[in-house]
């Protein structure tokens, strides 16, 4: 009978007594006895197989069945991803995991694995940071001080990599800013909103270079074939301005040269008028909204306008990225970052008070979004940005160096995200939490939103650009008219 003197230290031992002529060889099953570690025979063979001594270095463990062993994990809250609540107050508690992303794939993996586990909070609910000398805090700190076997949610970094392995669970979540809808546009500026600032400019340098033009050429005319002058500056610039309206005064020229220079002017007048009217047109039925707020630019952009986030959530690698950017627009996003914010709800409170834009992770403000800030019609006022920037290259678990499980969980976790329940599983935990966070807070919120309608009536709200024009111009000319009157009076003789 062949003995292995040594058997939970060695990991592969071939014990070979020709006395008897047997060859047994064990090898260390780290999940065999009750989950623990122990000593497994794995051939029992006579000698004249001189071939299986290559057989036996080349051996390795295949972790199909962890026989029930109880591994210890460290976590924080980070919704869909991982949720909790915690059994006492206590610093690092045991947790009871609620209905999450991470929740069910740690269900699918033990009973797949045959393993259970116990979950406890993280230290200050911290991912894990460099403090000095390469010791790290939070989950990173557990894992490196082996007090945890592995970790849910967490961001791999340079530093980190050098602690912990590192499988990517799901994709990044990217970064997005959360402020008020755009809003209608003012209706009393509507009637300039047809062109472009620029363009407006043009034309009224157009009207005023063309009248000029027209008077000099008239002028050149009368030098040349003598009589008296039939144009003045004031009756060209009018002519002009006329055309531009659609409503020509009497012809302030004779001759041929004149007429072929306002003949091009009033083609120009055609396409510039047709422009004008279909735009105004569609300006007034279709009424315009601010610019939405969708990049960090746009923010920059605006005026007297403030932003911040979750100190949380500004934390580790998330803190990393922005802190060592070489990016100005990243610079100056994080230098003005407001930090002093309590919660989620707060910062969105904020967001309505307006001037104000919340920037977090998507998949985390939606589910606050849709579930206290949306009616039952699916209406909100605030704004999600479409773009957004991937700070992270992905989530997933980190484990403590040395585990012999961690390939086996790899090779789960690409069969889950090839199968697209990853994604899937995101999706109904996000809707699942909604209709709960909804259904308990039992209340239809923001109902007044209002909407436009699909045929639209002008009325004078639309048109009240028009009016306001007509009161300037009636300034305007009521001005002259006191300028020439007091003119008249100081040149009249006394």
């Amino acid at each position: 009978m062949c003995k292995n003197s040594d058997q939970d230290k060695i990991y592969l031992v071939a014990a070979v007594v020709e006395a008897s002529s047997c060859l047994l060889i064990y090898r260390r099953c780290l999940y065999c006895n009750n989950g623990q570690n122990g000593v497994q025979v794995i051939l029992h063979n006579y000698l004249n197989f001189p071939e299986l001594y290559d057989t036996i270095l080349t051996i390795n463990e295949d972790l199909q069945d962890m026989r029930g062993h109880k591994f210890l994990l460290t976590t924080r809250p980070y919704f869909p991803y991982c949720d909790y609540y915690a059994v006492n107050n206590k610093p690092e508690a045991l947790v009871i995991l609620k209905d999450s992303l991470d929740t069910r794939i740690l269900n699918i993996f033990a009973m797949k694995l045959n393993f259970s586990y116990e979950v406890r909070e993280a230290p200050g609910r911290a991912f894990g940071d460099e403090k000095s000398r390469g010791q790290y805090t939070g989950m990173i700190g557990q894992l490196q001080r082996e007090e945890a076997d592995f970790s849910t949610i967490i961001a791999p970094t340079a530093g980190r990599l050098r602690f912990a392995l590192f499988a990517r669970i799901y994709p990044s979540d990217k970064m997005v800013i959360t402020s008020l809808k755009p809003e209608p546009l003012p209706a009393s500026l509507a009637i300039i909103r047809p062109f472009a600032g620029e363009l407006w400019v043009a034309l009224l340098m157009s009207v005023g270079a063309w009248g000029v033009s027209l008077w000099l050429l008239q002028r050149a005319w009368q030098w040349v074939v003598g009589g008296r002058e039939e144009v003045d500056l004031i009756t060209s610039l009018l002519y002009g301005y006329g055309a531009l309206l659609q409503n020509l005064p009497s012809d302030p020229t004779i001759s041929i040269s004149g007429r072929v220079m306002m003949a091009w002017w009033l083609v120009f007048c055609l396409v510039i008028s047709t422009g004008y009217n279909s735009s105004l047109i569609a300006h007034l039925t279709v009424q315009g909204m601010t610019q939405s707020l969708d990049t960090f630019q746009d923010l920059l952009n605006q005026r007297n306008w403030r932003w911040g986030t979750e100190p949380w959530q500004f934390s580790g690698a998330t803190l990393e990225y922005f802190s060592k950017n070489p990016d100005p627009v990243v610079k100056a996003i994080n230098s003005a970052m407001e930090w002093y914010i309590v919660d989620t709800i707060q910062s969105l409170d904020k967001v309505l008070e307006g001037q104000f834009s919340f920037i977090s992770v998507k998949n985390y403000v939606k589910v606050f979004v849709e579930s206290w800030y949306t009616n039952d019609k699916g209406e909100t006022p605030l704004y999600i940005s479409n773009n957004g920037i991937y700070v992270l290259a992905c989530f997933g678990w980190a484990f403590r160096k040395g585990v012999p499980f961690y390939e086996r969980f790899n090779r789960l976790v690409s069969r889950l995200d090839d199968a697209g329940i990853t994604d899937f599983w995101t999706n109904e935990v996000i809707a699942r939490r909604v209709k709960e966070n909804r259904d308990s807070a039992n209340l239809d919120i923001l109902t007044n939103l209002n909407q436009n309608d699909k045929d639209v009536v002008l009325s004078l709200h639309h048109l009240q650009g028009a009016f306001y024009l007509l009161l300037v111009g009636s300034i305007v000319a009521f001005l002259a008219l006191l300028g020439e009157n007091l003119a008249h009076y100081w040149s009249s003789p006394q």
